[in-house]
């Protein structure tokens, strides 16, 4: 049996997918599982025990054009898929999946190029996207399947090497203040004062990631502050959530890289978005803070570069003493 997976979208969403992986190997367990996914998300699968391989194409460079689906298309075509799995709702990964040929070729009833797909998925929105995607392996499972993730000893030791041992008799604390949307970023000053009381506590460590966009980012520095903006890889990222005592973020990938560790606590923070939208935290040691009962939300899927109503309350009545509050009460719950 050899499985395709197509899945070209956001972080997140790939680090989601985690979940259908194991399925598929628990229901096939003789397969061969290839993944086609973007560079950021082949890298987040590295390691994963129940892949055979994984292919990075890069939609927006060397792969991006009617070409670059053609080239890839007929070089999947050589492996002789017996099934496809394409949980990106776009019409070029539609064609990409029609171009292997495989006999069975699975997408989202509500899929652009869906008529492209031998089995019709259904897209039940209320559902939470890790239970959306199990069902291209069963419609009715009922087992909970968990986020996994697979640091190696090389991204252990860099992120050792980052820490220097700042970390000893100290908690960490994971703070993650970017998105790629400008709505779905809670207020930086916001981010600086929670920053600036947790940087007061000498039996915290507040450790600032993201990538080289956040770097643009004014943070206040201090004592107990490490700023790892630009220095990690996502599985670097994945490493040190599974050594943080809890995770500070907006609705964006690290919800996702966190809920892989059972044990870090994430407080995320939703604005123009929404839990019904189903990309909630998956880990059960999670909370949502957000503003309930305002009549504009949910504004969008994914959020905007401005609010549509001009007050942004969405993000700024979740105040500093709010987050604090809720961070506070949990690190003081830890024994």
């Amino acid at each position: 049996m050899r499985i395709l997976i197509i899945h070209t979208a956001f972080i997140g969403d790939i680090v989601l997918s985690t979940p259908m992986i194991k399925a598929l190997k628990e229901k096939y367990p003789q397969s061969e599982i290839t993944y086609v996914t973007t560079p950021a998300g082949a890298s987040i699968l590295r390691n994963n025990p129940y892949l055979s391989e994984i292919i990075a194409y890069d939609k927006r460079g060397a792969h991006r054009g009617i070409k670059g689906v053609y080239e890839l298309g007929k070089r999947l075509r050589y492996k002789n898929f017996n099934m496809v799995i394409t949980p990106h709702r776009y019409l070029r990964s539609a064609v990409l999946s029609w171009l292997t040929r495989a006999p069975i070729r699975k997408g989202y009833d509500k899929s652009a190029g869906s008529f492209l797909y031998t089995e019709k998925v259904p897209y039940v929105e209320h559902k939470h996207e890790v239970e959306k995607l199990l069902g291209f392996v069963d419609e009715n499972i009922s087992k909970r399947y968990e986020i996994e993730l697979y640091p190696s000893k090389e991204n252990e030791d860099k992120v050792k090497t980052l820490l220097n041992g700042r970390e000893k008799n100290k908690k960490i604390v994971m703070v993650a203040p970017g998105s790629k949307w400008f709505t779905k970023k809670w207020p930086l000053e916001y981010f600086n004062v929670v920053l600036e009381n947790l940087n007061r506590k000498e039996d915290i460590l507040t450790v600032v990631v993201g990538g080289k966009e956040e770097l643009t980012l004014n943070i206040v520095k201090g004592d107990n502050i490490l700023d790892l903006r630009g220095k990690t890889t996502l599985l670097d990222m994945a490493q040190l959530a599974s050594k943080s005592e809890l995770i500070l973020t907006n609705d964006s990938s690290p919800i996702h890289i966190g809920s892989a560790f059972k044990d870090t606590h994430i407080v995320a923070i939703f604005g123009p978005t929404v839990r019904e939208f189903g990309f909630f935290p998956w880990s059960k040691n999670s909370e949502v803070l957000e503003v309930k009962n305002l009549k504009c939300r949910p504004c969008s899927i994914h959020g905007g570069d401005k609010c549509p109503k001009g007050h942004f309350r969405c993000m700024l009545d979740i105040t500093p003493d709010k987050v604090l509050e809720r961070v506070e009460d949990y690190l003081k719950r830890e024994k």
